[in-house]
């Protein structure tokens, strides 16, 4: 780009134009706009050009007396005159005009001149960045016309201002002349305007009519694409019409076939038809595929495979409907909907964790920026957030019926951490957290921390509807750099007292990606098998680990209930952060083995049922650390509490109001207490003690209160379980033993 310049060669007399360029001035300067710059002069000769010369991209634009126009360049200022006040306005509005394109396209260069990978760009884009340029520079020709407009009809109508207070004739002529030179300006003004309207119209019509064309050809080969859908479904019906009535096939009642599993690369054919395609499942997949049937049809058994004498959902099947749709208990205490929004303070997180790789999470200390205002035992008692699951689960009658809702139980657990990568706070040893909600959820919860090295929670769950749920859960977390892997240990047991179904299962692995660069986001993977220790069912649960080159929905979890003989009788499948649904089968017979080896599993099954949905999160809840509603509630203050519960916690009291820097002193304050306290118990376990290590000594050293450690006769394992007393406490408010941790 080259700047308007003027130069002092000639005087000839020449009117400008409203474009700004290539006229000459009476006073003897001379005006140009070059439209081509040549592309292998920098900005710097630009602003060289030659003696004289003057940047109208900078430079100030003023008039003196009714000729005069004041031109200054930096400390030079060019004093120039008209012959009459409207020439004066023909030349300032043809300034003003290129003075603002002088702009534009400075602008333009400059943006230009950065960009490396404008010439590699398709021609396409090249053309439609042109045109845009082209569009916006009209529309800003629009602007500074629009401007003057409004200039000039203001000093028009202070000229008729002015008129109308006249009272000597003698004056009349002069003013009206004023006025006769203001109206002319505002015509000329008012043509510019128009013109600069016409060029954007006719520049708009001819590239809409081209945007128009294009668009028509996207709408026909869209109509093309799906009468070629179309076309391929109807040969695929014809298809598997002509398997089943090929002779000595069994009745196939399928409809449509729908992949269980991350399905992607082919396989062998089927040895039963060679049109039949099968697929290889992805190393992280389920072995199965399931095929849909509808309910009405009848159901036949081929040679060597199982199947289920029923067709039909049954009228036991029925207490799984709306199983998802439970409403809410309604409580007679006003339950809090917000808490105060986070703060916008900023820390480098890879500033702390750079030194702290390969290192326990539990052991690096954290401020409170990185945490979210909930306790690890608040954020386990969050799991009973879908307890009305639980509460349907009771009045099964079929044990593999009650598999399906403690099913999506156990995978509801982790849909409220989808948007949660906060730390939750490290509960200090003896700390307590109780849930006492019988009134509107009908279950009292209790909280513990066991252990501080390494971190371990008991958690005790009794529900007046029938079910009790326990579990001593030890946190294992490793930083790996650009991850954290976060890896709950310990069973969880539920029993339903009358049916005495007793069910075990184990958390998957949580990961959070993105610790050094990138948007932090969580994902959960592995296998999770839950077993019904009375009646031998299984449920085989698989959490597909996030791939950008998997064609599966993120967060995918597929699963088979099963029975104690093996037989499959129910296929779930879902997302842990959205719902799950199950599909009874009807018939299932093995695929054949692919050119690995693997063989896969063809579920036949009726059409899904809802389980599980998951609850829209309150308003502004972006703000509010992503809270569920019962997550809000949780920290909220309570009257009669024990002394240890995660609610008195100062710290993250101060946190939750937004008070960072005084939480983080109050932390340090606690941390340094509870190492001191920790110092102590280690002295009080002497030499002569059995302890060969310090984790053993604090754990023989430190005795839970509410908990006791005994052996799990299900899983071999030593595990804290309720030994009862708390409930009875808070009756009396008697809670002497507590010990003073905050």
């Amino acid at each position: 780009m080259s700047p308007l310049a003027a130069k002092r060669p000639s005087m000839n007399r020449s009117p400008v134009g409203s474009g700004g360029g290539g006229g000459e001035a009476a006073w003897g300067l001379r005006f140009w706009w070059p439209q081509e710059q040549p592309t292998d002069r920098n900005q710097g000769e630009m602003a060289h050009t030659c003696r004289g010369t003057i940047n109208l991209s900078t430079a100030h634009i003023d008039t003196e007396d009714s000729c005069g126009i004041l031109l200054t360049s930096g400390a030079r200022s060019y004093h120039l005159k008209a012959g009459s006040e409207v020439d004066r306005q023909q030349w300032i509005t043809a300034l003003e005009l290129a003075k603002a394109k002088a702009v534009r396209v400075m602008n333009t260069h400059s943006d230009d001149s950065g960009d490396d990978d404008e010439a590699t760009t398709p021609a396409d884009k090249n053309e439609l960045h042109h045109t845009l340029k082209n569009l916006s520079l009209k529309l800003d020709d629009l602007s500074t016309c629009n401007d003057l407009i409004a200039k000039h009809g203001a000093a028009l109508q202070r000229s008729l201002t002015e008129l109308d207070g006249l009272k000597i004739p003698s004056e009349s002529g002069e003013k009206l002349k004023v006025v006769n030179e203001r109206a002319t300006l505002f015509r000329i003004t008012s043509n510019a305007m128009i013109n600069a309207c016409r060029d954007f119209l006719e520049l708009a019509e001819i590239h809409s009519r081209k945007w128009q064309r294009a668009l028509q050809y996207e709408q026909e080969q869209r109509v093309h694409l799906e009468e070629t859908i179309e076309q391929l479904a109807k040969q695929h019906n014809s298809l598997e019409r002509a398997f089943r009535s090929a002779p000595g096939r069994p009745a196939n009642p399928s409809k449509s076939f729908i992949e269980g599993s991350l399905l992607t690369p082919k396989g062998e054919d089927s040895e039963e038809d060679e049109d039949t395609e099968y697929f290889d499942a992805m190393e992280d997949s389920t072995s199965f595929i399931t095929v849909i049937t509808e309910a009405k049809e009848d159901s036949r058994k081929a040679e060597g495979s199982t199947g289920t004498s029923s067709v039909d959902w049954s009228s036991a099947d029925n207490v799984l409907d709306g199983a998802s749709l439970m409403p809410k208990g309604s409580s007679k205490v006003k339950r809090r909907v917000r808490i105060p929004n986070k703060p916008n303070y900023s820390l480098n997180l890879w500033s702390i964790m750079k030194n702290c790789i390969g290192r326990e999470l539990s052991r690096i200390p954290m401020p409170v920026n990185f945490n979210e205002p909930l306790s690890m035992l608040q954020r386990l008692t969050e799991d009973l957030e879908y307890h009305h699951l639980l509460d349907k689960a009771v009045h099964c009658t079929s044990s593999v019926e009650q598999m399906c809702l403690v099913a999506a139980f156990s995978v509801s657990s982790y849909s409220t951490t989808v948007h949660r990568i906060a730390k939750p706070f490290n509960p200090m040893l003896g700390e307590t957290f109780e849930l006492d909600r019988l009134d509107d959820m009908g279950l009292r919860s209790l909280c513990e921390q066991v252990s501080h090295h390494p971190p371990s929670a008991a958690h005790y769950v009794f529900s007046k509807h029938g079910w009790s749920l326990w579990q001593e859960i030890t946190i294992s977390s490793k930083f790996r750099g650009k991850y954290i892997s976060i890896m709950p240990l310990g069973a969880i047991h539920l029993e339903f007292q009358a049916s005495g179904n007793h069910y075990v299962w184990r958390k998957s692995t949580s990961t959070v990606h993105n610790i050094i660069v990138g948007k932090l986001w969580i994902d959960q993977s592995g296998d999770i098998e839950i077993v019904n220790h009375k009646t031998n069912d299984r449920c085989q649960l698989k959490f597909l680990p996030y791939s950008y080159f998997s064609k599966e929905a993120a967060r995918k979890v597929t699963g088979v209930v099963s029975d104690s003989q093996g037989k499959a009788h129910y296929v779930l499948s879902g997302s842990w952060d959205e719902q799950m649904e199950c599909s009874k089968v009807v018939h299932s017979s093995p695929s054949s083995p692919s050119s690995d080896g693997k063989q896969k599993t063809v579920y036949q099954t009726l059409s899904a049922k809802l389980l599980w949905k998951k609850y829209p999160l309150p308003e502004n809840a972006e703000n509010m650390y992503y809270f569920s509603e019962l997550a809000l509630t949780l920290n909220e203050h309570e009257e009669g509490v024990a002394p240890t519960d995660s609610r008195l916690r100062p710290d993250q009291r101060l946190m939750e109001k937004g008070c960072w820097d005084e939480a983080n002193t109050e932390k340090q304050r606690l941390e340094e207490k509870q190492r001191l306290s920790r110092r102590r118990r280690l002295e009080a376990c002497g030499p002569g003690s059995s302890c060969s290590s310090e984790e053993e000594k604090e754990a023989d050293a430190y005795t839970p209160l509410w908990f006791e450690k005994r052996l799990d006769p299900l899983t071999g394992e030593m595990a804290c379980v309720y030994k009862g007393g708390y409930w009875e406490a808070k009756e009396k408010q008697d809670w002497h033993m507590c010990p003073n941790i905050f």
